[in-house]
């Protein structure tokens, strides 16, 4: 058995919604996909697409409070969670994107909302953009600007030295292991207080090397320069939410963020951080629906 990844077998008992998850072959990935269904024969489609570092239990409590309402995707990015990587493919944005449609296309889900957490709303934009598709968009805490402050000098060097390093996410998951360093380190990199389940979910993760190596080659890989440039070409509905608390994305990068795009509204959450979604799912699930009863077309 390979260490350096999490095992679906040893930890499907007690991952959330186990027993939705499916692995799709395509694009030289094996995706672990989620999908639960709405209580409609055809309800609308939401499809979620979670931020570096996590995985499809960051939409835990999320995910059963939209399948009420409607067919809920969900799935592992490249290099994170189940979703082993593929060496030969960059993690870039627009090869993240450019992956995550061609997963759709192959099982023929065309999502009526999008539901995204930090740099999965770049790669939701990245993907609408490049696909030419209108889908409403909520993007929580979302990851659209350039890194600030001493992020902005950490993540260029970062590509270097995994380059040059090659253990350096193997020494980032030790360090992981340690008792209550996964705590530690969301509470100090979030500014969110997520629950145990939540916690134990994220120490698996880390504590496994090729999960950290994922999220570390993204990051170092991550360039929203064009991106950028791209924003006025969207005219779908799309609302971006940002958190008081939150330590990644200060608000303002949000409010900056929404500038160039046409038909954008901001919302802003009082005492949470950038992971909003799993501190309060209930908040997140009504601002989700209301927003998509006003944009969702019949």
């Amino acid at each position: 058995m390979n260490t350096r990844y999490p095992d679906w077998q040893q930890h499907k008992a007690y991952w959330p919604h186990a027993e939705f998850s499916q692995f799709v072959e395509d694009g030289g990935y094996s995706w672990h996909v989620q999908d639960m269904s709405g209580p409609a024969d055809t309800p609308p489609i939401c499809l979620l697409i979670h931020g570096t570092g996590a995985a499809t239990h960051s939409w835990r409590d999320v995910m059963p409070l939209l399948a009420q309402h409607y067919r809920v995707i969900a799935v592992d990015l490249p290099g994170h969670g189940f979703t082993r990587p593929n060496m030969s493919r960059r993690v870039s944005l627009p090869g993240m994107a450019a992956s995550l449609q061609a997963l759709l296309d192959h099982l023929s889900i065309a999502p009526d909302i999008i539901t995204a957490h930090s740099a999965g709303a770049a790669i939701a934009l990245e993907m609408m953009i490049t696909a030419q598709r209108d889908i409403p968009l909520i993007g929580f805490t979302p990851a659209l600007k350039p890194f600030p402050g001493i992020a902005a000098e950490l993540f260029p060097q970062l590509a270097k030295m995994l380059f040059t390093n090659p253990f350096m996410s193997i020494i980032f998951s030790r360090m992981a292991r340690g008792v209550g360093q996964t705590e530690k380190f969301l509470a100090k990199a979030t500014g969110s207080t997520i629950d145990k389940a939540g916690l134990d979910q994220y120490a698996i993760l880390f504590g496994h090397s090729g999960h950290c190596d994922g999220a570390l080659r993204m990051m170092a890989n991550w360039r929203l320069d064009h991106l950028q440039k791209k924003l006025p070409q969207l005219s779908a509905p799309i609302m971006l939410v940002h958190a008081a608390n939150d330590t990644a994305i200060p608000p303002q990068s949000v409010i900056d963020a929404a500038e160039p795009i046409k038909n954008c509204t901001l919302k802003s959450l009082e005492n949470l951080g950038h992971l909003a979604h799993e501190e309060a799912p209930q908040l997140a699930v009504d601002i989700i629906t209301e927003f998509a009863n006003k944009h969702i077309k019949a």
